[in-house]
């Protein structure tokens, strides 16, 4: 027998969670180019994800963004973990490293 009363709990919990930041991001052509920002505000939800993701506090982030609540700084991260951006990663990790191996060639003399 196999007890899924928990899982269907915590799986519908952070589907309420889910629902309730995508209710408060709105992506609009004419507000940053489409850029997902917290409604009411010019605020990226990726560039709050990315503060915390690097240890800043949410006392930080509310100092330097008074728009924001502590709810909306939590679930930052979730938005951004469930709907990844388009297109190319902005993060290059290869960029500032030097090649494995670099090849040179004569060229021919005529």
């Amino acid at each position: 027998m196999v007890e899924v009363k928990k899982a269907r709990r915590d799986v519908e919990q952070e589907l309420k969670r889910l629902r309730k930041v995508q209710a408060m991001v709105v992506s609009d052509p004419e507000i940053m180019r489409g850029t997902p920002v917290f409604k009411g505000t010019r605020i990226p939800v990726e560039l709050v994800a990315e503060m915390t993701a690097e240890g800043a506090t949410v006392a930080e982030i509310l100092a330097g963004y008074p728009a924001l609540n502590r709810e909306r700084v939590e679930l930052a991260q979730l938005y951004v973990a469930a709907f990844p951006r388009r297109g190319r990663p902005a993060h290059r990790p290869w960029a500032k490293k030097k090649p494995v191996r670099v090849t040179r060639q004569r060229r021919a003399t005529a």
